[in-house]
């Protein structure tokens, strides 16, 4: 029996799938996501709808925040902006769906361009409070352009139009979400195997040391910065025809938390992380609202609404910290020594 302990070339080291096996998973994972609409109800289609958003704008923070070290929260910001930018074309002027998202995706990675430009100077608490600035304003836009934004009220999104079948409803929007989000993960996964990635993850490791490398500091960091707004863009046009309607409150400030904690929990520097981390920030809400829904509420006298916001909160502080202390790596970390164990049984080391 031949045991391959080290990889015989250059292109099966970079390559994205190590063994026939984890392509043979994948295709099957691909067979599960295609048969799910048909054997799901409505509720766990919108679940998979929703997490798949979450997924896609996730993804793009950990381009950002794990692989370049640029810790963001404005993420929800540039989200709203492409939500935005996706309701007006399509209310205004019924620009095609495709067009639409490109250019949502487009006008986020504008605004990313320009909050990062502080980027080159400074990092850290400080790069963060002026994307939590970057989210402020974005907020006052989204309130007061009201021959725009249409203010307070905000804007009720037409259903999405594809080859003129109207996507009205969460299993005809699964078919366009799913496969989008798939596509961005693609991207990438595919983007570290290129130069610009590996500038992101040696900016990240020792950023004097990649300058005096020859990396361009501000180039790269504006150009991860992009990216990363740019998949927010985009999730956040998803997120408009999905739920068809956009309100200045639809992209507060604890959603750009949400990304965060999901980076964290699913592994920083990871594409895997950033799948398990939105699925499982997306799910464990649903998960208390179930364990709230079971308790007697009526005989404490108790709203469910009421008992849920603040324990959900302290439920996603509680994640992060005991992450942070006993698993920094994430769920993802988790998941590579499930397969390890697999790899070496029935043996033991």
């Amino acid at each position: 029996m031949r045991i391959r302990s080290a990889k015989e070339s250059y292109a099966a080291d970079t390559a994205l799938f190590d063994s026939p096996t984890q392509r043979a998973w994948l295709a099957l994972f691909a067979v599960a996501l295609c048969l799910f609409p048909f054997v799901a109800d409505d509720y766990w289609l919108y679940l998979a709808c929703l997490v798949a958003i979450n997924v896609a704008s996730t993804s793009g923070l950990n381009i950002l925040t794990g692989y370049t070290g640029l810790v963001s929260l404005g993420q929800s910001a540039f989200m709203g902006l492409g939500a935005y930018t996706v309701a007006i074309l399509q209310i205004r002027w019924g620009t095609p769906f495709w067009l639409n998202l490109l250019a949502g995706g487009f006008v986020a990675m504008l605004a990313g361009m320009l909050v990062g430009l502080p980027s080159l100077r400074v990092k850290g608490l400080y790069l963060a409070i002026a994307t939590i600035a970057a989210g402020v304003m974005a907020h006052f836009l989204f309130s007061h352009f009201t021959s725009l934004t249409g203010g307070s009220s905000g804007l009720t999104v037409p259903p999405a139009k594809l080859f003129s079948l109207e996507l009205d409803n969460s299993f005809k929007l699964y078919w366009v979400i799913v496969p989008i989000t798939a596509m961005m993960l693609l991207g990438a996964a595919n983007l570290f195997r290129t130069r610009i990635g590996r500038a992101f993850i040696a900016i990240r490791d020792r950023d004097i040391s990649a300058e005096v490398l020859g990396i361009s500091l501000l180039r790269y960091k504006l150009m991860s910065f992009a990216i990363s707004s740019f998949y927010a863009g985009v999730a956040g046009g998803l997120f408009a025809y999905f739920f068809r309607a956009v309100t200045p409150e639809s992209f507060p400030l604890v959603m750009s938390i949400f990304f965060l904690a999901a980076v964290i929990v699913g592994g920083m520097g990871s594409i895997l992380g950033s799948v398990l981390g939105a699925a499982f920030m997306t799910l464990v809400p649903e998960l208390l609202k179930l364990l709230v829904g079971w308790l007697p509420l009526e005989a404490m006298g108790g709203n469910a609404a009421l008992i849920l916001s603040p324990v959900r909160t302290i439920v996603f502080g509680l994640m992060i910290v005991l992450f942070l202390i006993f698993e920094p790596l994430g769920l993802a970390e988790m998941w590579r020594r499930v397969r390890r164990v697999f790899h070496l049984w029935p043996f033991r080391t």
